[in-house]
C-alpha cells in the first residue's frame, strides 16, 4: 500500500521542473551582470539564457543523481532528505565555481560587468551571483520537495 507520500522519482521529477523555471528566472535577471548584456545582440542574449537554463537543469540532475546514489535510497525523500539535499547543493557549486573559473579565466567564454559582485580567490575572481544561484535554486527546489512530503500532498 502507497502512503501518498512521493518517492524518489517522482520527488526529484518535480524538483527539477521546479529549479528549471527558477533557474530560467535567475538566468534573465543576472544577464546585466555580464557584458553580453551590453554587448550582445538579443538573439544572442536569448541563446545565452536558454543555453545557460539547459545546462543548469543538466547540472541539477547530475548533482541530485549524484546525491541520490550517494546517500539516498528508495525511500528518499522520506528518508536521508539532507544528506542528499547537501551534497547535491555542494557538487552543484562546486561545479559552478570551477566552470567560473574555466569560462571566464581560461576560455574567455563570456565575461563578467562591472555590476558583478565577485569573491576573490587568490588572483580569481567568481562571480557571486552564479555561486549565490547554486544555494538559493537547490534550496528552494528542496524545501519544495521537502514541504510536499511533510504535508504528505498527493499532486
Amino acid at each position: 500500500m502507497r502512503s501518498g507520500k512521493p518517492g524518489w522519482r517522482s520527488a526529484s521529477a518535480r524538483y527539477l521542473a521546479v529549479i528549471a523555471v527558477i533557474h530560467l528566472v535567475w538566468e534573465v535577471v543576472q544577464l546585466p551582470l555580464y557584458t553580453l548584456w551590453t554587448e550582445g545582440t538579443r538573439a544572442a542574449q536569448v541563446f545565452a539564457v536558454l543555453h545557460c537554463t539547459a545546462g543548469d537543469v543538466l547540472i541539477a540532475a547530475s548533482t541530485l543523481g549524484c546525491g541520490l546514489l550517494i546517500a539516498g535510497g528508495r525511500d528518499w525523500p522520506a528518508m536521508r532528505f539532507w544528506p542528499v539535499a547537501g551534497i547535491t547543493m555542494v557538487l552543484g557549486l562546486t561545479y559552478t565555481g570551477l566552470s567560473e573559473w574555466l569560462n571566464v579565466y581560461v576560455r574567455q567564454s563570456w565575461t563578467y560587468s562591472p555590476l558583478m559582485p565577485t569573491l576573490a580567490f587568490g588572483q580569481i575572481r567568481i562571480g557571486l551571483s552564479p555561486l549565490a544561484q547554486w544555494l538559493i535554486v537547490p534550496g528552494l527546489g528542496f524545501a519544495m520537495v521537502q514541504y510536499r512530503q511533510r504535508h504528505n500532498l498527493k499532486h
